[in-house]
């Protein structure tokens, strides 16, 4: 067996268990050590919601009918499970038909669905990605990281910015004072009489 097959088998999650699995794997935790001395083999947050995000989709690939290996996984069987998280989202994606659509705060409640926010699944997907490696898969064969996945998620968020009125805009990265160029590199400037 090989690591990865042998970390998911040690799930105990129960199969009559799926609505906590799910919600589960979107949920950060809100236990995290108060006590100022932590021993050495005591995880962070990160590391807990990785190992619970993991055995989650392990779970979810064994629940899959047919069951699925994760040696057999891609990204579309990825993009499934994403699918499925929705059921528990807690966000409303306005519907273009909505009177609410594109508004961020609406005035009243309406019908809409509840799905998962991007930066809920964004999250998860680096989580499980991150996790797929250190469990010994190799970086090629990720299907976490496949470009259906990535268009996926992006779809999501411009999806979601445009029903919620939410904007997300890339933060530009501030780039450090550039000293001005000394006198003998700066171009010149060639004054020619004025002619009458």
């Amino acid at each position: 067996m090989d690591p990865i097959h042998g970390f998911i088998g040690t799930s105990n999650i129960s199969h009559n268990t799926n609505l906590m699995i799910a919600a589960a794997a979107t949920t950060t935790s809100s236990s995290s050590s108060s006590s100022g001395g932590s021993g050495p083999n005591q995880l962070s947050r990160y590391e807990n919601q990785k190992r619970r995000d993991w055995n989650t989709f392990g779970q979810y690939l064994r629940n899959h009918r047919p069951p699925l290996s994760l040696s057999r996984c891609s990204g579309a069987h990825v993009l499934e499970f994403l699918r499925y998280l929705d059921q528990f989202g807690k966000t409303k994606v306005h519907m273009q038909l909505c009177p609410f659509f594109g508004h961020p705060n609406p005035p009243a409640p309406c019908t809409c669905p509840l799905r998962q926010a991007w930066g809920s699944l964004d999250a998860l997907i680096g989580r499980l990605r991150a996790a797929f490696e250190e469990n010994g898969g190799s970086p090629e064969t990720n299907p976490f990281g496949a470009r259906a996945v990535r268009l996926y998620l992006r779809e999501v968020r411009d999806s979601q910015a445009k029903a919620r009125g939410i904007s997300y805009e890339k933060k530009k990265r501030k780039r450090p004072n550039q000293a001005p160029l000394p006198p003998s590199d700066q171009p010149m400037i060639s004054s020619s009489p004025n002619l009458q």
